[in-house]
């Protein structure tokens, strides 16, 4: 889709390896302005709305140290937080180089 104008943006989806997982609810609008942020940079991600389900939050908490808040953002299975920790991460420049690097579980 539009992928043409990659190069225009600045973007560059083919360079991104990382295993990228977010927890979601669908009107979450802190869930959608993380996965907007991962669009914009070309990031394929695995996303589990977990609306409603209290086994997957559970399962999410557990992964998340006990946090229970949404969006939670998991990169190479590590824990990188919620949307403010993303942009956080971007802001200071260190968001694409964990893009770039190879998971260790392929």
């Amino acid at each position: 889709m539009l992928d043409f104008l990659n190069p225009l943006l600045g973007r560059h989806p083919e360079r991104i390896k990382a295993n990228v997982e977010i927890y979601t609810w669908q009107t979450c609008p802190y869930c959608i302005r993380a996965k907007m942020l991962l669009w914009w940079k070309g990031v394929r991600f695995t996303e589990y709305k977990i609306d409603g389900d209290e086994a997957a939050r559970a399962n999410m908490a557990e992964r998340a140290n006990g946090r229970r808040s949404v969006p939670q953002i998991f990169i190479n299975n590590q824990h990188i937080g919620g949307c403010d920790d993303l942009y956080e991460l971007d802001t200071k420049g260190q968001l694409d180089p964990l893009l770039i690097q190879v998971t260790g579980d392929s």
